[in-house]
């Protein structure tokens, strides 16, 4: 089938269904970019993305755009369905599930192609699921059942009252087995359909991990003993703005470690981060290794992403409520026919290009509505440039961002507090340059780019009254 497909490619002609590369897509919730091994980060264990980035290609500046909402996730995941920027995103999530659904879903595009689309885990998109894909099987909302006892802790080195493999909280072990195992389970079981089916398959993996409550077994936890965990160089007890841009104590991912926050405190959240990463990691395994004897491997793309970062402890934060880097980033590897091997590119992109790029794969002409770009050129070695000047990002009506020219602006407008980053010799954030008189004319440059991208995705929010200094 593999050679089928690049002799049809190379000759120009259409594809026929059977003739069409399968897609994998696995999806992580609340995954930084800095949580994979093989990307820098020693002390995490995760063999299986590790070969990922070992036998595809890695784009290491993948951003998500930000969200309407204080669930990023809702925000992220109906840009990636629609292929619509933050904004038009929102005004679609308004609508009817007909008009949200019908002709405009990525699964809807993939199943007019010719493809059997399977889905399984978080979708957390306001239409039903069971109706976008051919098969779905545990749909789950945005996040496992919560309990008080799961916020503000530990409360001292001595708070033992959650464990992370303790079943009685229920969350990721309601049910009787790991949402991360079932989630493995559906996909080995598509794999085994697909194999039988004609037509190519489409499957939307999607873990609820490494999201809170961030548990896993016991085993996984017992890798990362706290005095092995290290504290990021930009922690702080307290972020100096929180209350302000909506992350103080009523804001749900901040309130799951007390304020202010202590390095013991962090350093347990991060432990049950990678431990459940880790235990993802294990079940993204056993999914590629099915993948791998169903012999459909040398024929299917796999993408592997997430839908925003998370920060644990970095700037006093907890969520991805945020501007900063480990919040927006996330992980971004490509495996399949004809993508180099071990390749990285520094690239900036948006997470969701993964939809107009499957789209290519499939022969389906990239709608018009669609505003991410397709990375096949990428992929093919034909370009190295982005797509994007510049790299946008905005959280409800009190945060915004451009990542331009080596440098970061965020601006907090409800405050009239702006923040400048060198990201080239700062990348961990740390030095706001702000107030520094040698950086008048980046500044300005900056957010001249800002209100470009404003007016590009439709953002209402009048930053430049509260900024008249950094007016171009």
């Amino acid at each position: 089938m593999r050679i089928a497909f690049v002799l049809l490619m190379l000759i120009g002609l259409p594809l026929q269904a059977a003739d069409k590369p399968n897609v994998l897509f696995i999806f992580a919730d609340d995954q930084s970019f800095e949580t994979i091994h093989a990307l820098g980060h020693e002390r995490i264990e995760t063999p299986n993305l590790d070969s990922l980035v070992e036998r595809g290609t890695t784009f290491t500046h993948a951003y998500n755009m930000g969200s309407w909402s204080g669930a990023v996730c809702v925000a992220s995941r109906c840009m990636l369905n629609t292929g619509r920027f933050i904004w038009n995103a929102n005004a679609v999530f308004a609508k009817t599930e007909q008009e949200r659904v019908e002709g405009r879903f990525w699964s809807e595009y993939m199943k007019v192609a010719g493809y059997k689309t399977y889905m399984t885990g978080k979708w957390h998109v306001r239409a039903d699921a069971t109706k976008a894909f051919d098969v779905a099987a545990h749909v789950r909302g945005g996040m496992p059942n919560q309990v008080k006892e799961g916020y503000y802790r530990p409360k001292s080195k001595d708070d033992k009252t959650w464990l992370p493999w303790d079943p009685q909280w229920g969350g990721f072990w309601k049910g009787g087995k790991h949402w991360s195992e079932v989630v493995a389970d559906d996909a080995i079981g598509f794999l085994d359909d697909a194999a039988k089916q004609d037509n190519p398959f489409f499957m939307y993996i999607a873990f609820n991990a490494p999201h809170d409550p961030r548990q896993s077994p016991k085993e996984y936890v017992d890798k990362y003993p706290i005095d092995t965990i290290a504290v990021p160089d930009n922690f702080l007890p307290l972020y100096p703005h929180k209350d302000s841009i909506a992350l103080g104590t009523k804001q749900r991912d901040e309130s799951l470690a007390p304020f202010p926050r202590t390095e013991h405190a962090v350093k347990v959240n991060r432990q049950e981060y990678y431990a459940i990463i880790t235990h993802m990691d294990a079940q993204i395994g056993r999914i590629l290794k099915a993948l791998e004897e169903s012999n459909q491997l040398d024929n299917t793309y796999i993408v592997f992403t997430a839908d925003h970062g998370l920060a644990v402890g970095h700037h006093g934060l907890m969520g991805k409520q945020n501007m900063y880097d480990h919040s927006v980033r996330v992980p971004f590897m490509v495996v399949g026919p004809g993508v180099d091997a071990g390749k990285k590119l520094d690239a900036p992109i948006f997470l969701q290009d993964v939809m107009p790029t499957t789209l290519e794969w499939a022969g389906v002409e990239k709608p018009e509505h669609v505003e991410f770009n397709s990375l096949t050129p990428f992929l093919a070695g034909d370009r190295t440039e982005s797509y994007y000047d510049a790299i946008y990002g905005a959280y409800l009506g009190v945060q915004r961002s451009i990542t331009y020219d080596g440098y970061k602006l965020i601006v907090y407008p409800t405050i009239k507090v702006a923040r400048l980053f060198n990201l080239g010799k700062d990348p961990s954030e740390k030095e706001d340059l702000i107030a520094n008189k040698k950086t008048t004319r980046i500044q300005k440059k900056l957010f001249a780019k800002l209100l470009e991208w404003q007016k590009t995705t439709h953002d209402k929010l009048d930053v430049a009254a509260a900024f008249p200094d950094l007016m171009p």
